[in-house]
């Protein structure tokens, strides 16, 4: 498709498989993140992709990152705001940093990140933006993650107000929200957490990277051209059943 693609949190996990997935459909990718050699090592590993050391929660950054792309590409069309922080922290223990920093992360810098782009996406006359939200907060919840829910569930009510007001520039504004995908973040969590969360998910596996990757690349694609405002939960029906617990497979 040849399209100029900039990946916040590309540098591991769910951003690096969307990062991998727009390379090898053809598109320019410039990943993003906050540390320097591991930016490196990720668009190492990424046929034709570049990377930027920036943080989302700095708006001074994300400009500079967007004008990189912008620079090295010759234009931007597509922004996966990816970029989040899942840090557990009791809501009774919880102190303003804690809080603090998952906000700054996962809502600012989602915002941030559209906002500084919205001229180059204008420009390009082939503006997507793809969010990556999560089925925690906006459809269910998890102990230890309030700040990360909360956050999550926020960026579902940007999405839809800043669909409205980029529609005129010809912006779609929408998102995906993963359910359990087998990244790092989900195996330092255990073999035992990784089994619990198959046996509630009735396709009967934990999800991987590639199906959220494929999930916004149709969003960035002509197909979703008359698609806006919109949330598409990718968890192999996790959210479906009524009584909340394990999903028994016929066998």
């Amino acid at each position: 498709m040849g399209r100029s693609v900039l990946v916040t949190g590309g540098t591991r996990g769910i951003g690096l498989g969307i990062a991998r997935a727009f390379a090898e459909a053809g598109d320019r990718v410039l990943i993003v993140g906050r540390d320097e050699a591991r930016a490196r090592e990720a668009a190492d590993g990424v046929p034709g992709a570049e990377w930027a050391v920036g943080d989302v929660a700095d708006p001074e950054d994300c400009a500079r990152v967007v004008e990189q792309a912008v620079r090295s590409t010759g234009g931007l069309d597509v922004v996966c705001a990816n970029a989040g922080v899942f840090p557990s922290s009791p809501l009774l223990s919880m102190d303003q940093d804690e809080l603090g920093r998952v906000i700054d992360t996962n809502l600012k810098g989602t915002v941030f990140t559209v906002q500084a782009a919205i001229e180059a996406l204008t420009a390009s006359e082939r503006g997507r933006v793809v969010i990556t939200s999560s089925i925690t907060g906006p459809l269910t919840g998890y102990a230890g993650w309030t700040h990360y829910g909360a956050t999550k569930a926020a960026q579902l009510g940007f999405m839809r107000s800043a669909a409205l007001e980029l529609a005129p520039r010809g912006i779609t504004v929408n998102a995906v929200l993963p359910g359990n995908v087998r990244t790092e973040g989900l195996n330092d969590m255990g073999p035992e957490y990784l089994e619990r969360m198959r046996a509630a998910i009735p396709l009967g596996r934990v999800g991987e990277v590639e199906d959220i990757a494929a999930t916004c690349l149709f969003l960035a694609g002509p197909g979703a051209s008359f698609i806006t405002g919109q949330a598409i939960v990718v968890d192999g029906g996790q959210v479906l059943p009524e009584d909340g617990g394990a999903f028994a497979t016929p066998g």
